[in-house]
């Protein structure tokens, strides 16, 4: 797109990104994990029935999309979970005593994605549950190209209105000159991953799921146009940009 594009097709494209992110982002192209393998995802319920996902970074903190928030009496968080329709016996349930959303979120760009959550009351770690490995905040940015994965329980193609039964990921790589395809949306506070093909990304149900590169938490599943289009990667918040939430609420 460049800056002469006409206003009708800026507006639809807009509209194309603001519903994505809305209704949550997204498993295309991947496959079922080994059960109870992804320790610290984390399902996210309202009335009963999943509808975002998060990562376990402390036994009492979980963390997810901001534009994931309900209020906290409507939400409950599942860990050890692998198929959201059944109770297999291994799930920890919580409620949710405390949500902080990110305080400069702005819904319509999706900047700032970023929202804690504070469990009832701290997780039992075995060998089902256990916090994700957090980046060093001193680390420099990720190669282009660099090798992540994605995960959650989002609709496994695009014209799908059914959550998949069973947690999936998907390997993404990381797009270090995201500019370039979103230049009039992503910032710092943003990273995108995906296949410059197509065919692999996150997608509905998936949002505020992790994004785990070399074994540490680098983003939260965020929004992105349509799922696994090519040369349409998907966009996650920093999980670095943690820190930017006040110190008091972690």
């Amino acid at each position: 797109m460049n800056l002469t594009t006409p206003c009708h097709l800026s507006l639809l494209l807009l509209l194309v990104v603001n519903l994505t992110g809305v209704y949550g982002s997204r498993i295309i192209g991947g496959a079922e994990v080994y059960p109870y393998s992804i320790r610290y995802q984390a399902s996210l319920l309202f009335f009963n029935s999943h509808f975002c996902g998060g990562t376990l970074i402390h036994p009492q903190w979980v963390v997810s999309a901001a534009h994931c928030w309900r209020p906290k009496h409507m939400i409950q968080v599942v860990l050890s979970e692998h198929i959201i329709q059944n109770v297999e016996g291994f799930e920890q349930i919580f409620n949710v005593s405390l949500v902080v959303r990110h305080y400069q979120y702005q819904h319509w760009t999706f900047d700032n994605d970023i929202m804690l959550l504070k469990l009832d009351r701290p997780a039992i770690l075995n060998t089902r549950v256990e916090p994700a490995a957090l980046p060093d905040p001193r680390s420099p940015p990720m190669a282009n190209g660099a090798r992540c994965t994605v995960s959650g329980w989002g609709v496994t193609w695009l014209n799908s209105y059914s959550l998949s039964p069973v947690l999936r990921s998907v390997d993404v790589d990381i797009f270090s000159n995201c500019w370039y395809y979103y230049y009039f949306r992503v910032t710092d506070n943003m990273i995108c991953a995906g296949s410059y093909f197509g065919g692999k990304d996150s997608c509905q149900g998936d949002s505020g799921g992790p994004l785990v590169c070399d074994g540490k938490f680098e983003g939260i599943v965020s929004w992105g146009i349509g799922c696994a289009y090519s040369y349409y990667p998907g966009v996650y918040t920093k999980g670095s940009f943690r820190r930017l939430i006040p110190p008091h609420h972690y």
